[in-house]
């Protein structure tokens, strides 16, 4: 199987360039020559990258800051701004706010200011303490890494004629399976199945399990009410039901003249239109 480790960010002889600002300080701290890859602090950056992205993994507030601080003033601020947009999305959890942020703070540090000046370095500290915030997690490379891990047993066990011991999360993703209502009328399957508006409608286009807001679901059902299709009350109901979070790809059979197929055998009388 794949190896995580072999896929993160690495540093240093692998080809990576060494490249400091041309108008960062030759000296370090002690007034001894910098080396191509040392910092102000005498540190090598690689490994100063390297603590920037645990801390950041850790929420170390003050070890982050340090680490960005520390990049920024030593000319090698490129390497901190690349840095932290990998972490983004490879250290935090997905939809944190903090990516535009990182953004902005690099636009602020390289373009309106100096990334090796105060203005330049304060944004660095901003953007590293944003990270070192917001909620960690390796849920991105865990799934990719996972995914990748899945393929290659997939592949091997239909070579041997064998099932998987992990297979994709969808399985043999087919018409008539767990996640039939995919296969709507935006795929070819559901095309030649005949599923049009009314599969869609009904089906293709519920949300959940939060539901719909009060007036998105108004806009459907007066959407429903107007359409060619004679849409039931029950499919009308159905379209602006949440999804249950215990079965979240289940969807009952409908008949244009009876309603919804329940559990329990009944229908709805409620016809859903305004």
């Amino acid at each position: 199987m794949a190896d995580d480790e072999s896929r993160q960010a690495t540093f240093g002889a692998d080809g990576e360039l060494s490249e400091r600002d041309p108008d960062a300080d030759g000296a370090n701290d002690f007034g001894k020559p910098k080396g191509a890859d040392e910092t102000d602090g005498g540190y090598n950056r690689y490994a100063v990258s390297s603590l920037l992205q645990k801390a950041v993994r850790r929420s170390d507030e003050e070890v982050a800051a340090w680490a960005a601080w520390e990049l920024a003033r030593s000319g090698f601020a490129w390497n901190l701004w690349d840095r932290l947009h990998l972490y983004v999305v490879e250290d935090l959890r997905a939809g944190q706010e903090v990516a535009l942020l990182v953004e902005r703070y690099e636009e602020l540090a390289t373009e309106r200011w100096e990334p090796g000046e105060w203005r330049g370095r304060i944004c660095a500290v901003h953007a590293a303490l944003a990270c070192a915030r917001a909620a960690s997690s390796r849920e991105s490379p865990n799934a990719d890494e996972f995914f990748r891990n899945a393929a290659e047993a997939r592949a091997e066990a239909r070579d041997s004629g064998e099932e998987p011991q992990v297979d994709f999360p969808v399985g043999e993703f087919e018409p008539g399976g767990e996640y039939d209502v995919a296969f709507d009328k935006h795929t070819g399957e559901g095309s030649r199945l005949g599923r049009g508006a009314e599969f869609f409608k009904t089906h293709g286009a519920r949300v959940g399990p939060e539901g719909e807001g009060d007036l998105s679901a108004r806009w459907q059902r007066l959407n429903m009410a107007l359409h060619e299709v004679d849409f039931s009350g029950a499919q009308v109901a159905h379209a602006v039901d949440p999804v249950d979070p215990d079965a979240r790809w289940d969807e009952p059979e409908f008949d244009a003249e009876e309603g919804a197929e329940h559990p329990d055998g009944s229908g709805s009388g409620d016809d859903g239109r305004e």
